[in-house]
């Protein structure tokens, strides 16, 4: 396994918890990072996301783990189509009831129909995915205020559930993005790469 140049950590705002990646950006993005966080329960999420060189992804592996389970993943994105391939051991619904949470889905996704227009992932609680959309659209260098939607393959930790869901990416000037899906915005600061600084609710650079 090569060697990486860079890496990143963020802390996480919402709740306790971290995330680390190292990574090449020089042509499109290889990164490998580890997410830690303890909502909806404790867990430990492993990632390897391939990013080509105009930064749509091809390749998304993670793994997610807690006390007496572990899911599996890995999308893969060709000629246009997205493809899931799943994997569970132990019981996650049953961890999380013992913790007083809901039961989840199944990892993956039942239609991959509806991720035909999307060319990036989003990991849940992950900055590092925001990225991806800042770099392939050039938002850094956008006219300011104005937005563009995308459609993302939005993966949920710690389930591994993938929900195809738009994001809407307005530029303000300064390194600022602001971010919105459904009812929820953020106005995001990031370095002159596109990587995220601070990320109001969810994660801040450290």
């Amino acid at each position: 396994m090569a060697t990486l140049p860079k890496v990143l950590l963020w802390t996480r705002t919402d709740v306790p918890g971290a995330e680390t990646v190292v990574f090449d950006d020089r042509r499109g993005l290889v990164a490998r990072g580890t997410q830690q966080a303890v909502d909806p329960i404790p867990y430990l999420a492993r990632y390897e996301l391939i990013v080509d060189d105009n930064w749509q992804t091809a390749r998304l592996d993670v793994s997610a783990e807690g006390a007496g389970w572990m899911r599996t993943i890995r999308m893969q994105r060709a000629t246009g189509r997205w493809r899931a391939t799943t994997g569970e051991q132990g019981d996650l619904d049953a961890a999380l009831v013992a913790a007083g949470q809901r039961r989840v889905g199944f990892p993956g996704i039942e239609d991959a129909a509806r991720l035909e227009r999307a060319l990036d992932v989003d990991l849940g609680g992950s900055p590092l995915t925001n990225t991806l959309v800042i770099r392939r659209l050039g938002l850094l260098n956008a006219t300011p205020d104005r937005p563009t939607t995308v459609m993302a393959a939005w993966v949920l930790l710690p389930s591994l559930e993938i929900i195809a869901a738009e994001h809407t990416y307005t530029p303000l000037g300064g390194n600022r993005i602001r971010y919105e899906s459904d009812t929820f915005r953020a106005d995001i600061t990031v370095d002159d790469n596109g990587f995220v600084l601070d990320y109001p609710g969810l994660a801040k650079r450290g």
